[in-house]
């Protein structure tokens, strides 16, 4: 076979393997449209309009006037409320929810792989209910349990055992009410994070496990660090992001609680809280965007840090 002829072969298969990945790639994109179309309308267009809006001073009535870098300078030496109460909050709320609802997850969904299937399935339904079911039990559970009177059910059995000599208005009180916020929202943060790490305990092959065994491994702590986590780190990876956008998109919480809005004291106020009172109480969607864009950022700085714990290296 001469030089030309090889060349010519080769020539010819490239030209079929193109054609071959135009045509898949066609029908691929037209697969695919349907949710291009709703992630560009409901999520790409949305975020860059908000980027647009932070840029501007917009009370929902004139025409959006341009006035650069203002609405962050503002954000940043002017807002008192922003850098003394919501900020610290949000962060802090992030740091005990985060971690708590992560590792709390992990846990649970390892005890729950190591009982029977039908006991597992019924208790994992059990955890995965109240992620559900948050807004209907806040109003009619929470509330009622940290109730500001005697029909409270903490204030009544605190008053029962003598621990109290009045009723204690925990929703109400700056003291109380970011506490509560966290306890209610590790309650209900097994959501499908928590489906996935699951899920993913019981694919790891038990033939790891065994082997592990037979070269030393002694212990199930070991078995968890050494097996369990590097086999299902797309898992965690997934149950990392999720729980990072939870901690820091809860914000109905605790205006939920305290029905205010802020809540008393900037105590349980979040940055959500924030936008949603510049935006739709004080109409001022131009800083409202700007928050939204800081969120935002926020949001995927803690993303990509959670990538570079979970995420494949290759």
């Amino acid at each position: 076979m001469n030089r030309n002829s090889l060349s010519l072969k080769i020539k010819n298969f490239f030209r079929k393997e193109k054609q071959a990945f135009q045509k898949d790639d066609k029908t691929a994109y037209l697969f695919a449209l349907p949710y291009l179309l709703v992630f560009l309308a409901f999520i790409i267009i949305p975020i860059v309009l908000a980027i647009l809006l932070s840029f501007t001073s917009f009370d929902m009535v004139n025409f959006p006037k341009i006035i650069g870098f203002n609405n962050f300078v503002y954000l940043f030496t002017s807002d008192s409320e922003f850098m003394r109460s919501i900020l610290p909050n949000t962060i802090k709320f992030a740091i005990l929810v985060g971690p708590g609802a992560y590792i709390l997850s992990f846990f649970l969904a390892w005890c729950l792989a190591q009982i029977p299937h039908k006991l597992r399935t019924i208790l994992a339904v059990v955890l995965y209910t109240p992620s559900l079911t948050a807004g209907i039990t806040m109003a009619v559970v929470w509330k009622v349990f940290f109730a500001g009177d005697e029909s409270g059910y903490l204030n009544h059995i605190l008053l029962e055992w003598g621990l109290i000599v009045e009723p204690i208005a925990f929703l109400q009180s700056p003291d109380y009410l970011f506490p509560i916020m966290v306890i209610v929202t590790l309650w209900g943060s097994m959501g499908v994070g928590f489906l996935a790490m699951l899920a993913g305990i019981l694919n790891v092959k038990k033939e790891l496990y065994e082997a592990a065994y037979i070269d030393g491994m002694k212990s199930r702590f070991q078995e968890i660090i050494y097996i369990t986590i590097p086999s299902m780190k797309p898992q965690m990876l997934f149950g990392a992001v999720m729980t990072i956008v939870n901690a820091f998109s809860t914000g109905a919480i605790g205006v939920q609680l305290s029905g205010a809005n802020p809540t008393p004291n900037y105590a349980g106020s979040l940055i959500v809280n924030h936008i949603d009172d510049y935006g739709f109480t004080r109409y001022d969607m131009g800083y409202a965007a700007a928050l939204s864009v800081m969120l935002l950022l926020i949001i995927y700085l803690f993303s990509k840090l959670a990538y570079r714990l979970f995420g494949e290296r290759d």
